[in-house]
């Protein structure tokens, strides 16, 4: 399942300082705000707990976003496994549209669900698909607004 326009690059770091430094070598030329994030996602087997410190950050159209975790019950984050470097690739991100559409889709496709949150139309969904036996990395899918689009652009 490919669909939405791809937006967003991820990765796991178990520094996210660190993994900035590398990037900040690499074309960015400013540092972005680090986010804690504490939320509970929805998962095949019941609400599942993380916590979490991301930075986004933009270069040549592409948002970068990196993830450092602190708990992961949903164990999504460990399954991209040291490399030797301070960042490991995990997934892309794709923005839809019609979200109701296309999660009758994801109903009828054979990539698993891994996790879910919705915010509600006006703020932000996403979707985690476990894409790694066809694709080596996970596949994420968003919907949001308009305005959030927009608030997301200008990080």
């Amino acid at each position: 399942m490919l669909e939405g326009t791809h937006y967003q690059n991820g990765y796991i770091c178990d520094d996210i300082e660190a993994a900035i430094a590398v990037f900040k070598t690499r074309g960015l030329n400013k540092d972005p705000m680090i986010i804690p994030v504490e939320q509970e996602v929805d998962t095949p087997s019941g609400l599942k707990k993380q916590k979490l410190k991301i930075a986004m950050f933009w270069i040549g159209g592409v948002q970068y976003e990196l993830i450092q975790p602190i708990v992961d019950e949903v164990n999504v984050y460990a399954n991209a496994p040291a490399n030797g470097g301070p960042i490991r690739f995990h997934h892309t991100c794709q923005r839809v549209d019609d979200w109701e559409t296309f999660r009758a889709r994801v109903a009828e496709q054979d990539l698993p669900v891994v996790m879910e949150r919705d915010l509600g139309p006006d703020k932000l969904r996403f979707i985690y698909l476990d894409g790694r036996k066809a694709f080596g990395h996970y596949l994420e899918y968003t919907q949001m607004s308009d305005e959030m689009w927009e608030m997301t652009k200008a990080m």
